[in-house]
């Protein structure tokens, strides 16, 4: 992987949870240090995605699956649990209010502006009651 920058863990410290870094047998320049796994995390409770956030900190994501499987990974495990369960949180949250609120789009007749439309998105509704279905809000565990 090419290396990019690396998210800065320490703008967002505080809502970060504290977690100790998967310990490795040989440290490389180009592999998971601690440094990467805390930009990792950060990029992760940002976005939701495990590959977005591992591709954040120049890593892939099947690496960082293999990296949550190690022994010792405990600590990295729940950090990343957590995370992800607050960031499914936000966005089932956007969805609700789409789906209370509806959303308005511009309406066109043969290319031309002629107003707006509100409405609310059925697909939208259906998919935040599937995820609400599966994960319940505030349902932590897996």
């Amino acid at each position: 992987m090419h290396e990019a920058t690396l998210p800065d863990p320490s703008e967002d410290e505080d809502d970060l949870p504290a977690f100790t870094p998967v310990p490795l047998a040989r440290s490389r320049h180009d592999g998971w240090t601690p440094e990467r796994q805390r930009g990792f995390i950060a990029a992760l409770a940002e976005t939701g995605l495990v590959a977005r956030a591992a591709q954040s900190v120049g890593m892939g994501a099947r690496s960082a699956y293999v990296l949550r499987r190690r022994p010792g990974a405990e600590s990295f495990a729940i950090a990343w649990d957590m995370v992800a369960d607050e960031a499914r949180e936000r966005a089932l949250a956007y969805m609700m209010e789409h789906v209370i609120n509806g959303a308005t789009r511009p309406r066109f007749y043969r290319g031309k502006f002629v107003g707006t439309v509100h409405g609310v998105e059925n697909r939208m509704a259906m998919a935040a009651l599937r995820v609400m279905d599966v994960f319940p809000p505030g349902s932590r565990g897996r």
